[in-house]
């Protein structure tokens, strides 16, 4: 198979998921930060690899596939991981990751159908808001920690990430309600 730029950085993306949960899940010194780092590589061949293909004209249907599942394996993994730490509640994962199933499940019923939804405006907020606060919990607001400032930054985007999750899920549910009808007959 002979893959363009903007597939093999999505490629390298769903590969960067297990090493980031490795580095974040197990005693390696620094590994904290390391897999943050990693979280941050992943995250941002997102918009490089979206940039890339449309710049060149090199649009895939495997690329139309594959690039939504890397974002929600990267989200997700990160989620479930800051559950399993302790350092995020169940129903905040449990709200972002029903939301990318329930778009997910719209992006099948379009697709059966020959349509591409493509991401929103607030779609790409809701990642961006994800990534910020993901980010900052990773890393416990470390640099307002320094400056002994106790602003919790990570939660505070937390909230954006959760409502512009449930806004973006609403208004894709919106402009997707004809589809959904023909779903269901």
């Amino acid at each position: 198979m002979n893959l363009n730029l903007a597939n093999k950085l999505t490629l390298i993306r769903i590969f960067l998921v297990p090493v980031f949960l490795f580095f974040l899940l197990t005693k390696v010194k620094y590994g904290i930060y390391i897999a943050t780092g990693i979280f941050i590589l992943a995250a941002s061949t997102d918009g490089l690899d979206g940039y890339i293909a449309r710049s060149r004209n090199q649009i895939t249907k495997l690329g139309k596939f594959i690039d939504p599942l890397a974002d929600k394996l990267l989200i997700t993994a990160a989620l479930v991981s800051l559950v399993e730490m302790g350092r995020l509640s169940t129903w905040v994962a449990m709200i972002i990751i029903g939301r990318e199933f329930a778009i997910t499940g719209l992006r099948v019923i379009a697709a059966s159908e020959g349509i591409v939804i493509s991401a929103s405006k607030l779609g790409k907020i809701k990642t961006l808001t994800q990534i910020i606060a993901i980010v900052s919990i990773l890393v416990n607001d470390y640099p307002l920690s320094l400056m002994r400032l106790h602003i919790p930054f990570g939660e505070i985007f937390m909230g954006f990430a959760v409502f512009f999750t449930v806004l973006s899920g609403i208004d894709y549910l919106y402009r997707g309600r004809e589809l959904i009808k023909t779903g269901t007959e």
